[in-house]
C-alpha cells in the first residue's frame, strides 16, 4: 500500500474538515472562499495558523448570533485546543525560493546611526531571510532532505521574532502619536485655564480689597496665570492645537474573551518554544519523548503557553478597564457640552462659561488618555493573533 504524500496545505485541509463537521462540506467551503476573497489573500496560497484563526473568528461571530454566546464559546474552546495540537506538529507552510545559480552580489554594509529600536527588527528580518533561503537549499538537495523538518521550524521561529519586533515598532509609533495628541490636549486645557484665570483676575481687580485674604487670592491667581502662560509659551508652538478637537475613538468594541483565546498558539514566545520542542525531537531521533532535552523543551512550551495566556488575559482586562472608564468620561463630556450650550443660550456670564469650558477640556483630555490606552491594548492583542486586518473603530 502506497503512503500518501504529506499535504502541501495542511491547515486548509484541517479547516475544511473541522468546519464541515459544524456547517456541512459545501457551506464550509463557501465560508472559507468568502473569507479568502474578503481579506484579499492569494487564492492558491497555503494557509497557516494565523489565517485559520481569522476564519474561526468569522465563524465564532456567526455562531454567537445564531446559537448564542454560551454554545459558541464552548465550540471555540474546543477548536482552539485542536488548533494548538495541530500547530504543535505542523509548522506554518513556507514557500522557499530555489537556490540561485548566480550568486547575488554582497549587499552594502548597513549605515549606522539609525534609531536604536529599528536595529532588532532589521536583524530579525535578516535571520528570517537566511532561514528561508536555507530551507530552499535543503528542499532542492536530496543529501539534505532529512533536515527539511527542522529547517521549517527554524523559519517559523525567525518569522515569529520578526512579528514580535514589528509589534514593538507598531506600538512605539502608536504611543508617539498618542503622546503628541495628549500634549495638544494639555495645551488646549492650559489655554482654557489661562482664559479663566484672566477673567478671574479682572473680576478680583474690580472688587474692593477690604482684607488680606482677598489680596492673597488675587496674588495667587496672578501667579497661576503667569505659570500657565509660561507653559503655553513653551509648549504651544510644539503642537497643532486642532488635534485636541479630534473625536474620541475606540468607544464601542466587543472585547469577548473567547475571541482572543485563539491567540495563545500564535504568540511569538509560544512559536519559538514550539520550534525548540520540534528541534529537540529531531535531535532525539529514536529516543523521542523519552529524551531529557525533549522533556525540557515540553516544559518550556507549557510555560510559554501559560505566560502567553496570562499576558493576553491581563491585556484584555486592561482594555476592558479602559473601555469602562472611557464610557463614563465620554458621558461626562456630553453632559458638559449640553450644559455649556444651555448656559450660552441663557446668556451666561463669561466667567461661568470659561469655568465650564475648562472642565470640558479637562474631561476630554482624561477621556482621550483612556481611549489611547485602550487602543494600545487592543492593537497589541490584534498584532499577536490577527491576520493583520484593520480594526473597526467608532467615534464620538
Amino acid at each position: 500500500m502506497t503512503q500518501r504524500p504529506p499535504s502541501k496545505d495542511p491547515y486548509r485541509d484541517w479547516l475544511r474538515r473541522r468546519l464541515g463537521q459544524e456547517l456541512g462540506v459545501q457551506e464550509a467551503e463557501q465560508l472559507l472562499q468568502g473569507a479568502i476573497q474578503r481579506r484579499g489573500w492569494p487564492a492558491m496560497r497555503a494557509l497557516g495558523p494565523r489565517e485559520v484563526v481569522a476564519v474561526l473568528q468569522d465563524v465564532y461571530k456567526t455562531m454567537s448570533e445564531n446559537i448564542g454566546e454560551g454554545r459558541a464559546d464552548k465550540w471555540l474552546e474546543e477548536v482552539s485546543t485542536e488548533l494548538a495540537r495541530l500547530a504543535e506538529t505542523i509548522p506554518t507552510p513556507v514557500e522557499a525560493p530555489a537556490p540561485s545559480q548566480t550568486p547575488k552580489p554582497t549587499p552594502k554594509p548597513v549605515m549606522w546611526g539609525r534609531r536604536a529600536h529599528d536595529l532588532p527588527l532589521m536583524l530579525a528580518r535578516v535571520h528570517a531571510e537566511i532561514a528561508t533561503r536555507s530551507l530552499g537549499t535543503i528542499r532542492h538537495d536530496p543529501v539534505l532532505a532529512r533536515l527539511e523538518r527542522a529547517a521549517e521550524w527554524d523559519v517559523q521561529a525567525t518569522q515569529a521574532e520578526v512579528r514580535r519586533w514589528q509589534t514593538e515598532d507598531m506600538l512605539s509609533k502608536l504611543r508617539a502619536d498618542h503622546a503628541r495628541v495628549e500634549v495638544a490636549d494639555q495645551v488646549a486645557s492650559a489655554r482654557a485655564q489661562a482664559e479663566l484665570l484672566r477673567l478671574t483676575v479682572a473680576e478680583l481687580h474690580a472688587m474692593p480689597r477690604t482684607d488680606q485674604a482677598s489680596a492673597a487670592q488675587l496674588a495667587h491667581t496672578q501667579l497661576m496665570l503667569t505659570q500657565t502662560t509660561s507653559f503655553l509659551d513653551v509648549f504651544g508652538p510644539l503642537v497643532t492645537e486642532q488635534e485636541a478637537d479630534a473625536p474620541l475613538t475606540m468607544l464601542q468594541m466587543d472585547l469577548q474573551n473567547a475571541h482572543y483565546s485563539l491567540g495563545i498558539p500564535l504568540h511569538p514566545n509560544v512559536l519559538r518554544a514550539r520550534h525548540g520542542l520540534n528541534f529537540a525531537l529531531w535531535q532525539a531521533a529514536d529516543q523521542g519523548d523519552a529524551a531529557p532535552a525533549v522533556q525540557d523543551a515540553r516544559r518550556v512550551l507549557q510555560q510559554a503557553e501559560q505566560e502567553a495566556g496570562a499576558q493576553l488575559k491581563a491585556t484584555l482586562d486592561a482594555a476592558r478597564g479602559h473601555q469602562a472608564s472611557l464610557a463614563g468620561l465620554a458621558r461626562h463630556v456630553e453632559e458638559l457640552e449640553a450644559r455649556a450650550l444651555k448656559l450660552q443660550g441663557l446668556g451666561g456670564d463669561p466667567l461661568s462659561l470659561a469655568r465650564l469650558r475648562l472642565e470640558w477640556r479637562q474631561a476630554r483630555a482624561a477621556a482621550r488618555i483612556q481611549s489611547h490606552r485602550m487602543e494600545e491594548a487592543v492593537r497589541l492583542l490584534e498584532a499577536l493573533i490577527s491576520d493583520g486586518a484593520e480594526l473597526p473603530t467608532e467615534t464620538l
